[in-house]
């Protein structure tokens, strides 16, 4: 269940409760006249099933309700009502296959802003990467995935693609674009520094690497990885699952592949350079083409799930 409560102009109050009345999967409804101070108005409050969110939400905004007044949401993680439970089952779908689109927006869109935080977290995955390809140790690999944040700029671009929002396509562009290569540069003159004060080498950049040598040794199964990795990030995002972004995170070679180009670049090994930035590359083709598709799909069956549901007549 989701928690809805709007900052509602005087005189539209009636036009809100009507909309709300009327969207199947809603309950607990109360009405504060006059309570809001900032902007001015009455306070309306609901709750609704997550799968008739995005329908109640499009409407509100119809209204004009978020230039007007406010709209706020929230997950209810526990809600005991039978009111509640009967809500839900009217609701046509299951909540765990509905998309909140405006839900999902909103947050891409911060997490794909280029922020100092965004880029401290890139940079520190980066090195931490480049000590793990160097002393070839997985551990520090997958350290590495997990703190990685650039999955969010990618899953704002592919939410961009589906609703064609284009300051959210150049937002997510730029963190990507920009955060890289802001890390790959700090990186290569980490690695520099490490090799100054004897903790890294050129020979054991180039020595046999088992455990970490895929990085710069891209193929197709690196691709599949990458779309099924996309379609699982997306899935996570959709359905409120973050716990598997965590999984995902850890399943592709972007921060590692970024990491190891920027230590061969340091040393002049072009090979493995170049080897590497095409498994970034294509790890970040994958991710935003599967996690694109996956966005449409969940678009077109929900779309056909909620008219089949509709009464006829």
């Amino acid at each position: 269940m989701l928690h809805l409560r709007l900052i509602v102009p005087a005189d539209r109050t009636e036009e809100v409760v009507r909309t709300v009345e009327k969207t199947v999967g809603t309950t607990h409804l109360v009405v504060l006249p006059g309570a809001a101070r900032d902007p001015m108005g009455d306070v309306v409050m609901c709750d609704v099933a997550r799968e008739a969110g995005d329908s109640l939400l499009g409407d509100l905004r119809e209204l004009g309700l978020d230039e007007t007044g406010s709209i706020a949401v929230e997950n209810i993680d526990l809600s005991l009502s039978r009111r509640a439970d009967e809500a839900e089952e009217e609701a046509p779908g299951e909540g765990a296959d509905a998309v909140l689109w405006e839900q999902l927006t909103d947050a891409t869109h911060e997490e794909s802003t280029l922020s100092v935080t965004y880029l401290a977290f890139l940079t520190l995955a980066t090195m931490i990467a480049a000590c793990g390809v160097v002393l070839d140790n997985a551990i520090l690999i997958v350290g590495a995935m997990a703190v990685g944040p650039e999955f969010g700029p990618l899953a704002g671009l592919c939410t961009a693609l589906v609703r064609r929002a284009p300051r959210l396509a150049a937002r997510s562009a730029i963190a990507l674009l920009v955060g890289f290569a802001a890390a790959m540069a700090l990186t290569t003159g980490f690695g520099m520094l490490m090799d100054a004060v004897g903790l890294f080498s050129a020979d054991m950049l180039e020595g046999a690497r088992p455990n970490t040598d895929f990085i710069w040794k891209p193929d197709m199964f690196s691709f599949v990885v990458a779309v099924l990795a996309g379609i699982a990030g997306t899935l996570s995002l959709t359905s409120a699952k973050s716990g598997a972004l965590v999984g995902v995170a850890i399943s592709v070679t972007t921060v590692p592949a970024a990491a190891n180009a920027a230590v061969a670049l340091g040393y002049g090994e072009i090979h493995q350079m170049w080897g590497s930035t095409e498994q970034l590359l294509l790890n970040l083709v994958g991710i935003v083409l599967a996690g694109t598709l996956t966005l449409v799909l969940q678009k077109v069956l929900w779309e056909r799930q909620r008219r089949r549901a509709l009464p006829r007549g």
